[in-house]
C-alpha cells in the first residue's frame, strides 16, 4: 500500500526533538526490554516533592479547586513568586510584572515569541541548554553563539558578549548556573553584562532554573541591580528547586508590557497553568524551605564523587561544576577508536553496550563532551561510573 506524504508547516522544521528527551526515550526502550539502565541523561531531581507541597495539592482537590484560573496564574501565586524572589535576592517585582507559566521552558518560549522578530539576533553562550537554540530559530531569530573556554571553567565574561553585539542584537540569554556545564557567571561579571545590555538597549534574560543550587557562593539575581528592571527578564522554575518537575510551574518576571504580551499569547495556547499545581506552588514558595538545603548538600557530595571518578578515567578530563547538578567531562582523549569518533557515537555505543545513558555534547554546541546528570542516587552513580570506566578501558 502506498504511503501518503503529509506536508507539514515549514516552521516545525526549524526545530529538532530535544536531545535529552531522545536519550531518555532510548533508555526507556532498553528498560522495557528488561535491561538494567543507569540514566545520567535526564536532568530531574531524584528527591520526592516535599510533603508540605503535596499536602497543599491534596487540599486543593478536597476544596474542588479544579476550575479555570486567571491566564497568568492566580493572584496569590503571582504575589508569592514576587515575594520569594524579593526574599531570596532583594528584587522588587509586583504582580503585573509576573506571569506564571507551564514550566520554565514555557516561560522562555513565551518570551522569545513576544520579543523576537524575523532576523533579530540572540546571543547564546556555548555550551548552551538544548532548547535555547531551537526556541530562537522557531521565533524567526538568529542564534549568535559565544564560545566560552573550558580552561576557564566555561565562565562567561562581558568582554565575550560585547564582541558579539551588533545592531541586530535583541536579546542576551544567560543561564547561571549553567546546564550542561555547571558553570557560574560571577556576580561582578554578571553585573557587567547587565550594564552592557542596558547600554545597548538589549534585553538580558537570566534563566534562574538552578539559582538556588550553588556550591561555593551565595545565590544572587542580576535582576536585583538598581535600574535594571527595564531590560532584565527573569525566567524561573519550581521544577528543580522543589523537585516539582512534573507539576509544570514556571514564571517570568519582566516589565509589565512584556508580561501583558505573554498573557495574551498564553491565553491562546495553554490558558492557565494547572489549578492544583498552582496551589502546590504557593506552598512551595511560602512554606518551609529546608528541603532546598537538604538537596544542595547531597548534590555537593555527589559532585565531589563524580568529578573525582571522572578525572581518574582514561582519556577524560572534567572541570568542576560550580552549581546545578551536571558534570560535563571532556572525552576527547577517549575518542578516535572505531565507533567512537564523536560524543554522539560514544553515547550511542555506551547505551547499547553498557546500558548507561548520557547526553552527547553536540546537543549543547560542543564537540568533545558528554553531559552526566548526578541527580540520581549514589548507588546509581557508582554503578554507572563503574560501567563507564569499564567501557573506556575496553575501547
Amino acid at each position: 500500500m502506498q504511503q501518503s506524504s503529509i506536508s507539514l508547516a515549514d516552521r516545525i522544521h526549524l526545530i529538532s526533538v530535544s536531545s535529552t528527551a531522545r536519550v531518555s526515550a532510548e533508555a526507556e526502550k532498553l528498560r522495557r526490554a528488561g535491561h538494567d539502565v543507569v540514566d545520567f541523561g535526564v536532568g530531574e531531581p531524584d528527591f520526592p516533592t516535599p510533603d508540605n507541597i503535596k499536602r497543599a495539592a491534596i487540599a486543593a482537590l478536597d476544596q474542588n479547586f479544579t476550575k479555570y484560573t486567571a491566564m497568568a496564574g492566580v493572584q496569590e501565586l503571582r504575589q508569592a513568586v514576587c515575594d520569594r524572589h524579593k526574599l531570596d535576592f532583594g528584587t522588587s517585582y509586583s504582580v503585573p510584572e509576573c506571569v506564571v507559566s507551564v514550566g520554565g521552558k514555557h516561560a522562555i518560549f513565551n518570551t522569545a515569541q513576544v520579543l523576537i522578530n524575523e532576523g533579530d539576533e540572540v546571543i547564546i553562550p556555548v555550551p548552551y541548554w538544548v532548547t535555547y537554540y531551537d526556541v530562537v530559530n522557531f521565533s524567526g531569530g538568529k542564534a549568535v553563539l559565544v564560545e566560552t573556554q573550558e580552561s576557564e571553567g566555561f565562565a562567561l565574561t562581558a568582554a565575550q558578549i560585547e564582541k558579539a553585539i551588533t545592531p541586530k542584537t535583541r536579546l542576551i540569554l544567560v543561564n547561571s548556573p549553567c546546564n550542561p556545564s555547571g558553570a557560574l557567571v560571577e556576580r561582578a561579571e554578571f553585573e557587567k553584562i547587565a550594564h552592557l545590555a542596558k547600554k545597548h538597549g538589549i534585553f538580558l534574560m537570566t534563566d534562574e532554573c538552578y539559582c538556588r543550587f550553588l556550591y561555593d557562593s551565595d545565590p544572587y539575581s542580576v535582576a536585583a541591580l538598581p535600574g535594571m528592571k527595564e531590560t532584565v527578564i527573569v525566567a524561573g522554575s519550581l521544577s528543580k528547586t522543589y523537585a516539582m518537575t512534573g507539576w509544570r510551574i514556571g514564571f517570568t518576571l519582566a516589565p509589565a508590557e512584556i508580561c501583558s504580551a505573554i498573557i495574551k499569547l498564553q491565553s491562546h495556547s495553554t490558558s492557565n497553568p494547572t489549578s492544583i499545581a498552582q496551589k502546590a506552588a504557593i506552598e512551595a514558595l511560602t512554606g518551609d524551605q529546608s528541603s532546598v538545603d537538604v538537596m544542595l548538600a547531597e548534590y555537593r557530595n555527589r559532585r565531589a564523587y563524580v568529578v573525582e571518578r571522572l578525572r581518574a578515567m582514561p582519556g577524560v578530563t572534567c572541570p568542576e561544576p560550580r552549581g546545578a547538578f551536571y558534570a560535563y567531562p571532556n572525552i576527547n582523549g577517549a575518542l578516535g577508536a572505531e565507533g567512537l569518533r564523536s560524543p554522539m557515537q560514544f553515547a550511542e555505543k555506551l547505551l547499547a553496550e553498557s546500558h548507561v545513558a548520557v547526553v552527547p555534547g553536540e546537543a549543547f554546541g560542543t564537540e568533545h563532551h558528554v553531559r552526566i546528570s548526578y541527580a540520581t542516587s549514589m548507588e546509581n552513580i557508582r554503578k554507572g561510573l563503574d560501567r563507564i570506566e569499564a567501557f573506556l578501558r575496553a575501547n
